[in-house]
């Protein structure tokens, strides 16, 4: 589906990392990681667009990946309050559950407070193909066709680009499919920044009958990886499969207007509403993790629901059952009980009492 590719590449000593677009690669002995991936799809029926950003840690100055895409694409930057929105839109709901017995942390055990819980070349086109090449702020894209793995490897590195011996492999089958290619080369313009935290998001946008997050890259990873979707489409979607993951979990599914939300915010409403060109939309957040990301085998395929069922996680914060005054109901209760209990002894003494008294009476 998409193609990234970053900056220029020294002898690759360092661990090739990937993410789930692509392969990420640092420069010369530096180590870049992909803790997190985000990225927002938006499918209605014949066009795709992606808006992906990256969370990374690391020491690298520079860095370079590359992300296959099944037809010709356009690259733009993102915009990264459309994260914050969807972020705020999707958010679980928060409850309150109280209980009635103290616990660990309540008085009289030790503590106060409440517990929280909680398109295919032509004959004797050239192998490599250069289909455009753009300067977006730090991101340097070349948009690129090829019909040999080896043969891609080489034009990269040629122009600056070094990949790893194994990513050839794993281009294979995007090139028997015909698929092409964005490389995105990366520096910071800000001269010995190292890369770090939330990375510029990028908007890609290319022609498709079908959903598909291209993964099969990110075999290539050396660590676990964390990927994030928010899915917008006219109907609740879902992973045709696991991919070699964890199961996917659905954070949030429900059909949001993004001019009309009160949950929006106005900044960030502007982006989400460009992105869905205004219109009203399902919104499915998913969720994955790749303890072992070898073991990925595809690309995600996602495809419509059986139904648009809504969801939306709750988060419970337990708390302790108080009075208005905030005094525990149970003490309340055990002090009423004991005042219960002291008034009908008192009642059963007085009786007692009573009966003695008449009975002297009466022997009298």
């Amino acid at each position: 589906m998409l193609a990234l590719l970053a900056t220029q590449l020294g002898s690759l000593i360092s661990p090739a990392y990937a993410c789930g677009c692509g392969a990420m690669i640092p420069d010369g002995r530096s180590r870049i990681g992909v803790g997190q991936e985000s990225s927002v799809l938006r499918w209605d029926g014949g066009t795709e667009q992606i808006v992906m950003r990256f969370t990374v840690s690391g020491d690298a100055h520079r860095a370079a990946w590359i992300m296959p895409v099944p037809g010709r694409a356009t690259v733009e930057l993102g915009n990264p309050a459309l994260f914050d929105d969807l972020a705020r839109l999707t958010r679980p709901e928060q409850r309150t559950r109280t209980y009635f017995w103290p616990r660990e942390g309540d008085w009289p055990f030790d503590g106060h407070g409440d517990g929280v819980g909680g398109a295919a070349p032509s004959a004797g086109a050239p192998q490599v193909g250069v289909v455009g090449r753009e300067q977006l702020g730090d991101f340097d894209v070349a948009r690129l066709t090829a019909t040999d793995p080896q043969a891609l490897r080489g034009w990269l590195k040629d122009n600056g680009f070094e990949l790893p011996d194994g990513l050839a492999t794993e281009l294979k089958p995007y090139v028997d499919q015909k698929w092409e290619y964005v490389a995105v080369r990366l520096a910071p313009k800000d001269k010995g920044r190292t890369l770090g935290g939330d990375l510029d998001p990028l908007r890609i946008r290319f022609a498709s009958d079908r959903l598909v997050y291209p993964m099969r890259l990110s075999r290539l990873a050396k660590s676990p990886q964390s990927l994030g979707l928010y899915v917008l489409a006219e109907h609740r979607m879902e992973p045709g499969s696991a991919i070699g993951g964890s199961a996917p979990e659905v954070s949030f599914a429900g059909r949001i207007d993004p001019q009309s939300d009160p949950r929006s915010d106005p900044k960030s409403e502007a982006a989400l509403a460009e992105l869905t060109g205004g219109k009203p939309v399902f919104l499915t957040a998913i969720d994955q993790r790749f303890p072992q990301p070898a073991r990925i085998n595809g690309d995600h395929e996602l495809r419509a629901a059986a139904a648009d069922t809504p969801f939306r996680r709750v988060v419970y914060t337990d708390r302790l059952l108080t009075a208005d005054d905030g005094t525990p109901v149970w003490l309340l209760t055990l002090l009423g009980a004991a005042v219960a209990v002291a008034a009908a002894g008192l009642v059963v003494a007085l009786g007692v009492r009573r009966r003695r008294r008449n009975a002297v009476r009466a022997r009298a």
